[in-house]
Protein backbone atom coordinates (compact mmCIF):
# COMPACT_ATOMS: atom_id res chain seq x y z
CA UNK A 1 0.00 0.00 0.00
CA UNK A 2 1.57 3.63 -0.88
CA UNK A 3 2.42 5.93 1.68
CA UNK A 4 1.06 9.48 1.72
CA UNK A 5 2.50 11.76 -0.09
CA UNK A 6 5.28 13.49 1.23
CA UNK A 7 6.15 17.20 0.55
CA UNK A 8 9.85 18.18 -0.84
CA UNK A 9 8.95 21.80 1.22
CA UNK A 10 10.79 22.01 4.43
CA UNK A 11 8.88 22.04 7.49
CA UNK A 12 8.56 25.44 8.81
CA UNK A 13 11.39 26.55 11.62
CA UNK A 14 10.26 27.32 14.83
CA UNK A 15 10.29 30.96 15.10
CA UNK A 16 10.47 33.32 18.08
CA UNK A 17 11.33 37.53 17.93
CA UNK A 18 12.56 39.88 20.36
CA UNK A 19 9.98 42.84 20.11
CA UNK A 20 11.13 45.78 21.95
CA UNK A 21 9.20 49.09 21.92
CA UNK A 22 11.28 52.25 21.88
CA UNK A 23 9.41 54.25 24.51
CA UNK A 24 12.52 54.07 26.94
CA UNK A 25 15.70 53.10 27.96
CA UNK A 26 15.79 48.70 28.50
CA UNK A 27 16.70 48.06 32.50
CA UNK A 28 17.30 44.72 34.15
CA UNK A 29 13.70 43.92 34.02
CA UNK A 30 13.38 43.95 30.18
CA UNK A 31 16.71 42.32 29.75
CA UNK A 32 15.70 39.33 32.32
CA UNK A 33 12.72 38.52 29.31
CA UNK A 34 14.83 39.36 26.44
CA UNK A 35 17.24 36.68 27.64
CA UNK A 36 15.05 34.16 28.84
CA UNK A 37 13.62 34.60 25.74
CA UNK A 38 16.90 33.99 23.79
CA UNK A 39 18.29 31.52 26.01
CA UNK A 40 15.17 29.18 25.40
CA UNK A 41 15.82 29.65 21.49
CA UNK A 42 19.16 28.88 21.90
CA UNK A 43 17.91 25.60 23.60
CA UNK A 44 15.33 24.73 21.08
CA UNK A 45 16.58 25.29 17.61
CA UNK A 46 13.86 28.35 17.41
CA UNK A 47 14.98 31.06 14.87
CA UNK A 48 14.78 34.71 16.38
CA UNK A 49 13.44 37.55 15.04
CA UNK A 50 14.22 40.91 16.13
CA UNK A 51 11.19 43.36 15.53
CA UNK A 52 10.58 46.92 16.78
CA UNK A 53 7.16 47.88 18.01
CA UNK A 54 6.91 51.38 17.23
CA UNK A 55 3.74 52.58 16.54
CA UNK A 56 2.68 53.21 20.15
CA UNK A 57 3.66 57.11 18.44
CA UNK A 58 2.83 59.33 21.63
CA UNK A 59 5.24 57.59 23.24
CA UNK A 60 8.35 57.23 21.24
CA UNK A 61 11.70 58.55 22.63
CA UNK A 62 14.26 59.72 19.88
CA UNK A 63 16.98 57.24 19.56
CA UNK A 64 15.37 54.92 22.00
CA UNK A 65 15.41 51.73 18.43
CA UNK A 66 19.13 52.23 18.12
CA UNK A 67 19.77 52.22 22.03
CA UNK A 68 17.90 49.03 22.61
CA UNK A 69 19.50 47.38 19.72
CA UNK A 70 23.15 48.01 20.82
CA UNK A 71 22.08 46.83 24.38
CA UNK A 72 20.37 43.96 23.73
CA UNK A 73 23.93 43.29 21.32
CA UNK A 74 26.04 44.08 24.72
CA UNK A 75 24.82 41.58 26.25
CA UNK A 76 25.20 39.17 23.69
CA UNK A 77 21.81 38.29 22.05
CA UNK A 78 21.97 37.63 18.55
CA UNK A 79 19.35 37.42 15.74
CA UNK A 80 18.62 36.37 12.10
CA UNK A 81 18.92 39.00 9.77
CA UNK A 82 18.05 42.63 10.30
CA UNK A 83 15.40 44.39 12.94
CA UNK A 84 11.78 45.16 11.22
CA UNK A 85 10.55 48.09 12.07
CA UNK A 86 6.34 48.15 12.49
CA UNK A 87 6.26 51.94 10.68
CA UNK A 88 7.95 51.18 8.31
CA UNK A 89 5.04 49.64 5.97
CA UNK A 90 1.25 50.08 7.53
CA UNK A 91 0.02 48.00 4.37
CA UNK A 92 -0.66 44.28 6.32
CA UNK A 93 -2.29 46.05 8.97
CA UNK A 94 -4.67 47.86 6.75
CA UNK A 95 -5.37 44.55 5.23
CA UNK A 96 -6.41 42.93 8.14
CA UNK A 97 -8.44 45.75 9.37
CA UNK A 98 -10.66 45.97 6.36
CA UNK A 99 -11.39 42.38 7.06
CA UNK A 100 -12.48 43.08 10.04
CA UNK A 101 -14.96 45.69 9.10
CA UNK A 102 -16.01 44.02 6.16
CA UNK A 103 -16.92 40.72 8.54
CA UNK A 104 -18.87 43.23 10.27
CA UNK A 105 -16.43 42.43 13.25
CA UNK A 106 -15.40 45.71 13.87
CA UNK A 107 -17.36 49.47 13.99
CA UNK A 108 -16.19 52.86 14.45
CA UNK A 109 -16.28 54.85 17.77
CA UNK A 110 -16.03 58.49 18.30
CA UNK A 111 -16.79 58.16 21.86
CA UNK A 112 -14.06 60.03 24.58
CA UNK A 113 -11.83 58.15 27.30
CA UNK A 114 -14.18 60.40 29.33
CA UNK A 115 -17.45 58.92 28.04
CA UNK A 116 -15.87 55.44 28.41
CA UNK A 117 -15.05 55.50 31.71
CA UNK A 118 -18.43 57.13 33.24
CA UNK A 119 -20.02 53.59 32.24
CA UNK A 120 -16.70 51.18 32.65
CA UNK A 121 -14.38 49.56 35.65
CA UNK A 122 -11.52 51.20 36.19
CA UNK A 123 -8.43 49.79 33.75
CA UNK A 124 -6.19 47.23 35.12
CA UNK A 125 -2.32 47.86 36.41
CA UNK A 126 -0.20 49.28 34.10
CA UNK A 127 -2.85 50.13 31.78
CA UNK A 128 -4.65 53.41 30.72
CA UNK A 129 -8.11 51.11 29.32
CA UNK A 130 -11.30 51.15 30.91
CA UNK A 131 -13.96 48.47 29.96
CA UNK A 132 -15.93 48.86 26.81
CA UNK A 133 -19.18 47.97 27.99
CA UNK A 134 -21.34 46.60 24.96
CA UNK A 135 -24.23 48.69 25.64
CA UNK A 136 -21.90 51.77 24.19
CA UNK A 137 -21.30 49.50 21.21
CA UNK A 138 -22.66 51.54 18.10
CA UNK A 139 -24.51 49.36 15.21
CA UNK A 140 -22.42 46.96 13.98
CA UNK A 141 -22.89 45.60 10.37
CA UNK A 142 -20.39 44.63 7.09
CA UNK A 143 -18.81 48.24 5.84
CA UNK A 144 -16.18 49.68 4.32
CA UNK A 145 -12.66 50.50 6.42
CA UNK A 146 -12.23 54.10 6.09
CA UNK A 147 -9.18 55.80 8.00
CA UNK A 148 -10.71 58.97 8.88
CA UNK A 149 -9.41 59.86 12.62
CA UNK A 150 -12.26 57.62 14.04
CA UNK A 151 -10.96 55.00 16.80
CA UNK A 152 -12.22 51.50 15.41
CA UNK A 153 -13.13 48.98 18.05
CA UNK A 154 -12.89 44.47 17.69
CA UNK A 155 -16.37 42.93 18.72
CA UNK A 156 -15.95 40.79 21.84
CA UNK A 157 -18.94 38.81 22.67
CA UNK A 158 -18.98 36.87 26.14
CA UNK A 159 -17.15 33.60 27.13
CA UNK A 160 -13.20 32.92 27.77
CA UNK A 161 -10.63 32.36 25.96
CA UNK A 162 -8.70 29.70 27.26
CA UNK A 163 -5.32 28.47 26.47
CA UNK A 164 -2.38 26.03 27.44
CA UNK A 165 1.00 28.37 28.74
CA UNK A 166 4.48 26.38 29.20
CA UNK A 167 4.77 28.26 31.91
CA UNK A 168 1.77 29.26 33.72
CA UNK A 169 -0.08 26.54 32.36
CA UNK A 170 -3.91 26.53 32.18
CA UNK A 171 -5.08 30.14 31.53
CA UNK A 172 -8.22 31.81 31.25
CA UNK A 173 -9.17 34.85 29.75
CA UNK A 174 -12.18 37.28 29.56
CA UNK A 175 -11.63 39.52 27.23
CA UNK A 176 -15.07 40.29 27.46
CA UNK A 177 -14.88 40.80 31.28
CA UNK A 178 -11.81 43.02 31.87
CA UNK A 179 -11.61 45.15 28.55
CA UNK A 180 -15.06 44.70 26.43
CA UNK A 181 -14.49 46.03 22.75
CA UNK A 182 -11.07 47.02 22.39
CA UNK A 183 -9.33 49.42 20.00
CA UNK A 184 -7.99 47.86 16.47
CA UNK A 185 -7.51 50.99 14.87
CA UNK A 186 -6.53 54.34 16.23
CA UNK A 187 -7.69 58.05 15.51
CA UNK A 188 -3.82 58.71 14.72
CA UNK A 189 -4.32 56.61 11.69
CA UNK A 190 -2.21 53.27 12.77
CA UNK A 191 -3.09 50.17 14.38
CA UNK A 192 -3.38 49.42 17.71
CA UNK A 193 -1.02 47.49 19.49
CA UNK A 194 -2.87 44.14 19.72
CA UNK A 195 -3.59 44.29 15.84
CA UNK A 196 -0.30 45.04 14.84
CA UNK A 197 1.21 42.16 17.10
CA UNK A 198 -1.35 39.04 15.88
CA UNK A 199 -0.48 40.41 12.22
CA UNK A 200 3.03 40.68 12.45
CA UNK A 201 3.39 37.43 14.35
CA UNK A 202 1.35 35.35 12.07
CA UNK A 203 3.06 36.99 8.47
CA UNK A 204 6.27 36.40 10.27
CA UNK A 205 5.98 32.62 11.20
CA UNK A 206 6.07 33.18 15.21
CA UNK A 207 5.53 29.94 16.82
CA UNK A 208 6.58 31.05 20.19
CA UNK A 209 5.99 33.93 22.28
CA UNK A 210 8.15 34.57 25.18
CA UNK A 211 7.07 38.11 27.58
CA UNK A 212 6.21 38.77 30.80
CA UNK A 213 2.84 37.89 32.70
CA UNK A 214 1.20 41.17 32.30
CA UNK A 215 0.41 40.47 28.76
CA UNK A 216 -1.56 37.40 29.50
CA UNK A 217 -4.22 39.71 28.72
CA UNK A 218 -3.23 40.68 25.72
CA UNK A 219 -2.90 37.17 25.06
CA UNK A 220 -6.75 36.70 24.88
CA UNK A 221 -6.94 40.04 22.75
CA UNK A 222 -4.66 38.24 19.96
CA UNK A 223 -6.28 35.07 20.40
CA UNK A 224 -9.91 36.72 19.31
CA UNK A 225 -7.81 38.32 16.58
CA UNK A 226 -5.99 35.68 15.20
CA UNK A 227 -9.49 33.60 15.11
CA UNK A 228 -11.06 36.53 13.77
CA UNK A 229 -8.51 36.51 10.74
CA UNK A 230 -8.30 33.10 10.15
CA UNK A 231 -4.76 33.25 10.55
CA UNK A 232 -3.97 29.82 11.31
CA UNK A 233 -1.92 27.77 14.86
CA UNK A 234 -1.56 30.16 17.40
CA UNK A 235 1.90 30.13 19.17
CA UNK A 236 3.07 28.86 22.00
CA UNK A 237 2.72 31.14 24.75
CA UNK A 238 5.35 31.63 27.59
CA UNK A 239 4.73 34.12 29.93
CA UNK A 240 7.47 35.19 32.98
CA UNK A 241 7.33 36.82 35.89
CA UNK A 242 7.95 41.15 36.23
CA UNK A 243 11.29 42.25 37.62
CA UNK A 244 9.71 44.71 40.44
CA UNK A 245 10.78 47.50 42.50
CA UNK A 246 10.74 47.36 46.34
CA UNK A 247 7.24 48.86 46.21
CA UNK A 248 5.60 46.00 44.49
CA UNK A 249 4.96 47.98 41.61
CA UNK A 250 6.37 46.81 37.73
CA UNK A 251 10.04 48.09 37.45
CA UNK A 252 10.95 51.95 36.18
CA UNK A 253 12.04 54.84 36.59
CA UNK A 254 10.37 55.65 40.11
CA UNK A 255 12.67 52.81 41.44
CA UNK A 256 16.36 54.44 40.21
CA UNK A 257 18.40 54.32 37.59
CA UNK A 258 18.56 50.78 36.76
CA UNK A 259 18.89 51.18 32.69
CA UNK A 260 21.25 48.83 31.43
CA UNK A 261 23.13 51.80 29.60
CA UNK A 262 23.73 53.12 32.77
CA UNK A 263 25.43 50.24 34.46
CA UNK A 264 27.25 49.94 30.99
CA UNK A 265 28.58 53.79 31.43
CA UNK A 266 29.75 53.13 35.32
CA UNK A 267 31.77 49.97 34.32
CA UNK A 268 29.22 47.46 35.10
CA UNK A 269 30.41 44.17 32.13
CA UNK A 270 27.67 42.40 30.54
CA UNK A 271 28.67 39.18 32.28
CA UNK A 272 27.59 40.84 35.85
CA UNK A 273 23.89 42.04 34.62
CA UNK A 274 23.47 38.32 32.79
CA UNK A 275 24.87 36.94 36.45
CA UNK A 276 22.30 38.78 38.48
CA UNK A 277 19.35 38.00 36.19
CA UNK A 278 20.79 34.11 36.25
CA UNK A 279 20.49 34.49 40.17
CA UNK A 280 16.71 35.56 39.70
CA UNK A 281 16.22 32.38 37.43
CA UNK A 282 17.20 29.57 39.94
CA UNK A 283 21.09 29.71 38.91
CA UNK A 284 23.63 30.68 41.05
CA UNK A 285 24.61 34.59 41.10
CA UNK A 286 27.98 34.77 39.40
CA UNK A 287 29.26 37.20 36.09
CA UNK A 288 28.28 35.16 33.30
CA UNK A 289 28.34 35.43 29.29
CA UNK A 290 24.51 35.21 27.26
CA UNK A 291 26.20 31.39 26.13
CA UNK A 292 26.62 30.41 29.54
CA UNK A 293 23.25 31.43 30.78
CA UNK A 294 22.02 29.35 27.96
CA UNK A 295 23.34 26.59 28.71
CA UNK A 296 22.50 26.23 32.54
CA UNK A 297 19.00 28.12 31.96
CA UNK A 298 16.11 25.70 32.67
CA UNK A 299 12.66 26.94 32.59
CA UNK A 300 11.30 24.33 34.55
CA UNK A 301 13.12 25.26 37.77
CA UNK A 302 12.79 28.87 36.87
CA UNK A 303 10.93 30.51 40.02
CA UNK A 304 6.94 31.56 39.88
CA UNK A 305 7.07 34.71 41.51
CA UNK A 306 8.03 37.83 40.65
CA UNK A 307 11.43 39.32 41.33
CA UNK A 308 11.99 42.43 43.86
CA UNK A 309 14.59 44.40 42.41
CA UNK A 310 16.50 45.72 45.66
CA UNK A 311 19.22 48.10 46.97
CA UNK A 312 21.57 45.33 47.61
CA UNK A 313 21.05 43.72 43.77
CA UNK A 314 22.25 47.33 42.84
CA UNK A 315 25.04 47.09 45.07
CA UNK A 316 26.24 43.98 43.88
CA UNK A 317 25.79 45.00 40.21
CA UNK A 318 27.85 48.15 40.88
CA UNK A 319 30.55 45.44 42.99
CA UNK A 320 33.52 46.54 44.95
Amino acid sequence: MPGDPVSDEPAPRPTTRLAPSPTGALHVGNARTFLVNWALAKQEGWRVLFRVEDLDTPRVKPGAVEATVEMLAWLGLTWHGDPTVQSADLSPYLVAMRRLAEAGLAYPSELTRREIEQAATAPQEGSAEARFPPELRAPVYPSTFSDDGTNWRFVVEPGETRFVDRFLGERSVSVFGSVGDFVVWTKRGQPSYQLAVTVDDARQGVTHVVRGNDLVGSTGRQMLLRRALGLGPEPEHVHLPLVRGPDGRRLAKRHGDTRLESYRAQGVPAERVIGLIAGTCGLSREPMTAAEFAAAFDLGTMPTEDVIFTPEDDAWLLGP
